[in-house]
Order: structure tokens, then C-alpha cells, then sequence
């Protein structure tokens, strides 16, 4: 899928939104994708992970065991990302503050796994995902997710595929543009900052 295709979708979705968000990295922005809304659509949400599985190298395909994705964002494409490379699909929550495995969930000792977010900003939590599954043995050997919004700043600590990188500025709180400093800031998406 091109990047025009692919933004095509989230408007098809309404999962574009322009305004003043606080993101869940605590930074600021005038536009939000909406993950939730864009893959509310089962098969929509096959096609993206479809793209996703096609953007992993092969060496790094073949080697994918399990799919863990952290809740709450990242568990419909994760879940679809696991469909498509036919492997389970599991995830990491946080009810206590710290991501961990839970509902039975476990993974080998070694067992490879591709991690897989929604939307990465600053990289925090899918670092903290990763921390979370090798501390349950597992060990990570690419992360992917539908948007990287550094544009390719982010680092991981493991190979990266994205699905589309793309450069919608944020803010610090304390670096507020004037547009966005007279509107109130709405908090979309799943996790309290």
C-alpha cells in the first residue's frame, strides 16, 4: 500500500482528526489517527496487517514464532498481524502501571516474536512492551506498527517496520503553537498520561 492508500483508508475510517490532542506520549498535536476506528472494519483491518507482514523482510518472517502487541491500542493489529503470518497472537497490559503477560498468557524461553503497536510516537511503550516480553523469555526480533510518527527517529532497540512514517509535528506542553495554546487539548485515545 502506497502512503496515499494508506491515509486514503483512515479517511474512508474518519480516523483522521484534525484539532488539539494530548497524545498519550503527553505531547501535543493538531491531527490524531484513530487506529480504533480505522480497523473497526474487519476487513480493513486485514489488509492493513496484510501490508504490514509484506513490509518484514523474509529472513525475519520466517523466523516470527508469536505476535505480541500491548493493550490497548495495539491489540486488533496485533491480532490481525498474527492472522496474517499465521502464528498466535498475545499481548502485554498494564493494570498495575507495568506491562506484563496475563489470561495464561506465556512464551518460551527464546521464542521469537514480532511486537506490533498501532501508532508510535516517542517509542515509550513499545519499549516497555519489549521489556515486558523478554523478561517473560521472549525475545524480539522486530517491532512493526501501522504509523511511526517520528518519521523514522524512533529507535527501538530492534528493527522497525512501520507501515507508513509520517511527520505531524507535536509539542512539548511548554512549546504550545499559539493556534493550538487557545484551544483545550482532548485526550482521544486509551491510556491516562
Amino acid at each position: 500500500m502506497t502512503e496515499d492508500e494508506i491515509l486514503a483508508e483512515f479517511r474512508a475510517a474518519e480516523a483522521l482528526l484534525e484539532g488539539h490532542f494530548l497524545l498519550s506520549s503527553g505531547r501535543h498535536s493538531a491531527y490524531y489517527l484513530q487506529c480504533a476506528r480505522l480497523l473497526m472494519n474487519p476487513e480493513r483491518a486485514s489488509r492493513i496487517a496484510v501490508a504490514i507482514a509484506q513490509k518484514l523482510p523474509r529472513d525475519i518472517r520466517s523466523q516470527i514464532e508469536v505476535v505480541v502487541s500491548p493493550a490497548m491500542g495495539g491489540l486488533i493489529i496485533g491480532h490481525e498481524m498474527g492472522r496474517a503470518l499465521g502464528v498466535d497472537a498475545l499481548f502485554v497490559e498494564r493494570p498495575d502501571g507495568v506491562f506484563g503477560l496475563r489470561r495464561g498468557f506465556a512464551l518460551s524461553e527464546g521464542q521469537k516474536v514480532l511486537m506490533v503497536e498501532d501508532v508510535v510516537t516517542t517509542g515509550l511503550s513499545s519499549r516497555e512492551a519489549i521489556k515486558a516480553i523478554e523478561a517473560a523469555g521472549g525475545e524480539v526480533i522486530a517491532a512493526a506498527s501501522i504509523i511511526d510518527r517520528s518519521a523514522g527517529a524512533v529507535d527501538l532497540g530492534v528493527p522497525f517496520f512501520p507501515l507508513i512514517e509520517l511527520n505531524f509535528p507535536t509539542y512539548a506542553p511548554d512549546e504550545l503553537p499559539p493556534e493550538l495554546a487557545a484551544t483545550e487539548a482532548v485526550k482521544p485515545g486509551s491510556r491516562k498520561v
